[in-house]
């Protein structure tokens, strides 16, 4: 009698895999055997580990047990990266255990940086594992081979997952996985982060038709703790300032002391800054580079390239260097300024010893007296793991139009099968069909005012009912403009006749005059002139006055977890024992000449400065809402003085407070900050203001209304502002429920004016609010007055800046607040 055969699953990890786990000395990780089981079982998954856990070996290892077992044929895996740079550091990581286990896998990249023949030759023959960037992807499907290449796809590995799904670049991905998803239905999803708080979230935007319950969830064992201190400087913490000058000596020494430092700043012009102090400290001859988004591609990629061979002591960086990217040799992270999250400063933590059983090693160099506070509370948030909160919104309509014409470009469509697709996506999943309809029109012709201009018909419908791309000039152009990035316009900086060393931005660029100075790319750069697109400059010596580029969007927000945990620490004299002599001074002496701000409760200062015809009126807001809220804020309270006849003169926010100044003296805050102020002043502001246009001239980008790229040409700055502007213009006017109005208008009322945080803080402050009257100005307000009218200064110029902190500080400290 013959017995069938039992057919069982093949082991978990094959022996060519154990052996080379156990020639290592290591054992695979519980998550990493999870992630196996999960790919067995078919499920899609979020893995959350922390880093230097084998978090992307988890990712990967489903993959490479199971080409090792088939005949490899076409693309299996497709591995999504934010950073081209962390995209090319993964491919050269796999590539070692491909080469040591003799596996047949051939792995590429497919980025901005990768060659038009290679692009060319995935179409035809794709890799077996892919790793791309969510633009890459997108312009990928754009193509008619798209449903082939795509077709033997088996899984999707989404790396720093944290850092796509909050943003439109997120927006834009998974609306190409919901086109991968109806290619290639049984591709899994994987996706992979360190620093996430709200799980079930992610889950839900990670699972095809957003049900969390589709996707399971792994969790790493936690590593050793990192090891995060606070330096205090032997010099007394400043009141204000954002460079941390007081402290770039230690920061010198610190690095001296260790193999490989990254010391990260907040902002490029910071960056620049920091490197040039450095390196004028550097006696030593230490090997110290700089790495920011605004340098020549070659110049960081040499950066990267003598990171990974161990040959630097340290490097100056920004967010650019933020994520993933495995470099052994960096055994200390310097924090220069407050790290305005914890969850970024985590991520930070994880590129020191980027091992799992070894502590990340931190330091954290608070710049002034309030980023003291902001410093501590990041700390403690860190060791309490408790991380900042994403907010993921609704999918945008702009983001939309771009993958609409992108699917027009590869095939005709269905409308209704579209539908069904895109709301697939967990951003679009509560998009109505009404909101896809206009959307879809104004791909077709440019929307009801525009529908009479040729350039603006992209798509046509068919007999059969489907959309297709009206040209091919229209495919073309959509592929060279795709992409949810909008950089502000930039202008080349080069070497008379020589080599290209990165990009300024236009508005800075065209402030200079010939013979400025300017620190770029490590160096100090004279202006000659400007070329076309390109500013042509020299080689410069130390000068007595410095411009300073000035980067758009280059803050980063102060996340409310910070926010909250700043205000505790403030309102909780036990614990300011451990705090510095002069942060305590400081404490104590604005309790006794004000108040300290209680959380729940908004602290309003009202105070006069100067004499005779100079003498203003000051209001300062204690309301740690971050400075974009701050900046929005202030525009609507200083419209509400004008009604109110308080002739306001200007306002200036930082991350904690806001102040407002006045000919006349403000009696009562309430009004101003009112819950109506949203209500009544806001779209009457918006609508008139240039976040309004800049807003609009955003999504007009994103959405392929307007283009900036041409074959061989590109169109300035001013003319892309021009031609936004008059656009708008005729849309407000005769087509003012335009999609792409009502996009703007979520993208300003969003991501460039914090409107929902804005609202939550004036519903809680309706009858919380303390008005202390004084008669001079509090040590708190110190370091919000010193922002007025500051802008970036450098060399001898800071000498007058210190001589008016001097005449500030002392009116604060001095008797007579009565």
């Amino acid at each position: 009698m013959a017995v069938a055969a039992v057919q069982t699953d093949p082991p978990l990890l094959p022996a060519a895999f154990e052996r080379w786990f156990a020639a290592r000395g290591w054992q695979p990780h519980p998550h990493q055997i999870a992630m196996l089981e999960a790919a067995q079982n078919g499920s899609h998954a979020l893995l959350v580990a922390p880093t230097g856990g084998g978090k992307t070996l988890a990712g990967f290892l489903p993959t490479l047990t199971e080409l090792s077992r088939i005949a490899p044929h076409g693309l299996h895996t497709l591995y999504v990266s934010p950073l081209k740079a962390l995209a090319q550091d993964i491919a050269r990581n796999l590539e070692r255990p491909i080469r040591e286990m003799g596996l047949d896998i051939r792995t590429e990249t497919r980025t901005g940086d990768t060659s038009a023949k290679q692009k060319l030759s995935q179409r035809v023959a794709p890799p077996h594992i892919l790793l791309t960037t969510p633009e890459s992807l997108s312009l990928l499907l754009s193509y008619p081979e798209a449903a082939k290449i795509f077709s033997s796809l088996r899984t999707v590995i989404i790396d720093e997952l944290h850092a796509f799904a909050p943003t439109k670049r997120g927006q834009l991905l998974a609306l190409a996985l919901s086109r991968v998803s109806a290619i290639a239905p049984a591709a899994r999803r994987v996706g992979l982060s360190a620093t996430i708080r709200d799980v079930d979230a992610y889950r839900r935007w990670l699972a095809p038709g957003g049900e969390a319950g589709r996707v399971r969830l792994v969790t790493g064992r936690a590593g050793a703790e990192p090891e995060i201190r606070i330096l205090i400087p032997e010099a007394r913490i400043p009141w204000a300032g954002h460079l941390g000058r007081h402290a770039l000596a230690e920061i010198y020494r610190r690095i001296a002391q260790h193999r490989t430092t990254l010391v990260f700043v907040n902002t490029r012009a910071s960056a620049e800054l920091v490197f040039q102090e450095l390196w004028h400290l550097n006696e030593d001859g230490l090997e110290i580079a700089l790495h920011h988004g605004s340098l020549d591609r070659e110049h960081r990629q040499r950066v990267e390239a003598a990171m990974a061979a161990g040959s630097l002591r340290a490097v100056v960086c920004t967010s650019s260097l933020d994520l993933g990217i495995d470099w052994g040799d960096v055994d200390l992270v310097i924090q220069l300024g407050a790290p305005k999250g914890a969850s970024r400063l985590l991520q930070r933590i994880g590129r020191a010893n980027h091992r799992f059983d070894t502590p990340s090693k931190a330091l954290l160099v608070p710049a002034n007296r309030f980023e003291f506070l902001e410093c501590r509370a990041a700390l403690e948030a860190v060791r309490a793991h408790d991380l900042d909160a994403d907010e993921i919104g609704a999918g945008a309509l702009d983001v939309l139009a771009q993958h609409l014409m992108g699917l027009a470009c590869a095939a005709p469509f269905d409308p209704d099968e579209t539908f069904a697709e895109v709301t697939q996506a967990a951003p679009y999943r509560a998009l109505d069909r009404t909101e896809f309809d206009r959307t879809l029109g104004f791909v077709e012709n440019g929307g009801y005012a525009l529908k009479a201009y040729a350039r603006y018909r992209r798509i046509k419908q068919g007999t059969d009912g489907r959309y297709f791309a009206v040209s091919a000039k229209v495919e073309r152009q959509h592929r060279l403009n795709a992409g949810t990035i909008v950089a502000a316009p930039t202008l080349a900086v080069q070497y008379r006749g020589g080599r290209k060393l990165g990009e300024v931005e236009e508005y800075f660029a065209l402030s200079l005059v010939p013979g400025d100075v300017f620190p770029f790319s490590g160096r100090l750069l004279r202006f000659e002139g400007l070329r076309e697109t390109t500013l042509i400059v020299s080689a410069a010596r130390q000068a007595q006055s410095v411009r300073v580029p000035v980067y758009a969007g280059g803050r980063l927000p102060l996340s409310t977890n910070l926010a909250d945990r700043v205000r505790e620490l403030i309102a909780n004299p036990r614990q300011w024992g451990i705090f510095p002599k002069d942060v305590h001074e400081w404490l104590h002496l604005q309790r006794s000449i004000s108040t300290l701000p209680a959380p729940g409760r908004l602290l309003v200062e009202t105070f006069p400065r100067g004499t005779g015809p100079s003498r203003r009126q000051f209001m300062v807001a204690y309301s740690f809402e971050g400075r974009n809220a701050h900046q929005s804020l202030g525009l609507l309270i200083t419209r509400r003085m004008e009604r109110l006849g308080l002739k306001p003169l200007g306002f200036v926010g930082s991350d904690y407070v806001l102040a407002v100044w006045s000919m006349e003296r403000v009696t009562d805050p309430a009004p101003l900050f009112a819950s109506d102020l949203l209500d009544e002043e806001l779209r009457e502001w918006m609508a008139e203001s240039a976040l309004m246009k800049r807003s609009f001239r955003n999504v007009a980008v994103i959405s392929g209304l307007l283009e900036r790229k041409y074959p061989g040409v590109e169109k300035t700055g001013r003319q892309m502002t021009v031609s936004s502007d008059l656009i708008y213009d005729v849309l407000r006017r005769y087509d003012p429920e335009h999609v792409l109005m009502d996009a703007a208008w979520a993208e300003a009322g969003g991501r460039l004016t914090d409107l929902d945080r804005l609202a939550g803080f004036l519903k809680r402050v309706q009858g919380c609010i303390d008005h202390r009257r004084l008669r001079k100005i509090s040590p708190f307000a110190v370091p919000v007055m010193l922002e007025i009218g500051k802008e970036a200064v450098y060399g001898e110029a800071l000498d007058s800046i210190l001589l008016e902190e001097e005449a500030v500080i002392r009116d604060a400290t001095e008797p007579g607040h009565g």
